[in-house]
């Protein structure tokens, strides 16, 4: 029995990357996961992956993976995924809000006059995105006095990365993590956001490949990488954790949470903390 065997998970925008790895991740410990993303076909994305093949890993790893087709942008599809977890499990323990929708050009060059504004999709799908889902989640969890709401942020919360738009969501997110921990905290039901530094995505990996130049920067040097599952790995550790609520209303930097909980990367490797060179968190605890 794992872990978080009984405990019912929604992973948002798990297709592929950081969202994947965490609902692998979940699943070794036994968890029923989500798994929601807009790819449900093949070769419809540049990038290999859908929602059903990360729910059939998934199912593979221990979990039980259930495949949900959900357009974060889109309301409706979000309030009917939260009503068939009520409708099929009766609860909800951890949402991890991690659906962003990064454009094409992130990490190309140009500044913010330069880039479509288009990009402010990021904001629809990455600040609004994690508010409309928490909302859903809370409307479960509050009633059960038990849960944790997890956002993926990162560095970029305080240190100037890719962009405007992105640091301007990144920054929202720990803020908007901090303030529902003040209203979730008495009901016992944990939010907290994540740091994540470079993360060995589809993505990542096609850029850095694309970008070799890349692997000379603090922000993506291979040397401080982590695999996808790494940050599922600390959420599995913080969903198992009965003093979770202790971390409610922090923004944390996953290396130094694995660190507390003496988790690694799945190959063993510790993944050092850039706090030195990046920056620190601005939220603690409530």
């Amino acid at each position: 029995m794992g872990a978080l065997s009984g405990k019912v998970a929604v992973v948002t925008g798990a297709s592929r990357g950081i969202g994947k790895g965490i609902a692998l991740a979940l699943a070794d410990e036994g968890a029923t996961v989500y798994v929601t993303g807009r790819t449900v076909t093949p070769g419809s994305n540049p990038l290999p992956g859908t929602v059903g093949e990360t729910a059939a890993e998934v199912n593979k790893r221990g979990g039980k993976g259930i495949a949900v087709a959900v357009d974060h942008a889109n309301d409706e599809q979000v309030s009917a995924l939260f009503d068939q977890v009520r409708r099929e499990q009766g609860r909800l323990d951890i949402l991890v809000n991690n659906a962003f929708a990064l454009p094409e050009d992130l990490t190309e060059p140009g500044s913010f006059w330069e880039k479509p504004l288009s990009n402010w999709e990021m904001v629809d799908v990455g600040v609004r995105s994690n508010f409309v889902a928490a909302r859903h989640a809370a409307q479960i969890m509050v009633p059960q006095k038990s849960g944790l709401i997890v956002a993926i942020s990162g560095y970029v919360g305080v240190t100037y990365t890719y962009g405007v738009v992105f640091g301007t969501c990144k920054s929202a997110v720990d803020r908007m993590a901090r303030d529902m921990a003040i209203e979730l905290k008495p009901h016992n039901v944990a939010s907290l956001s994540l740091w994540q530094g470079l993360t060995f995505t589809e993505r990542a990996e096609r850029n850095i490949a694309r970008n070799p130049a890349m692997k000379e920067q603090v922000v993506t040097n291979p040397l401080v990488g982590c695999s996808p599952e790494f940050p599922g790995r600390v959420i599995a550790a913080l969903a198992a954790d009965p003093e979770v609520m202790k971390r409610s209303g922090g923004t944390f930097i996953t290396a130094e949470v694995a660190q507390d909980y003496g988790v690694t990367d799945v190959d063993g490797k510790v993944i050092p903390s850039l706090r030195e060179q990046r920056g620190s968190p601005i939220w603690s605890p409530v």
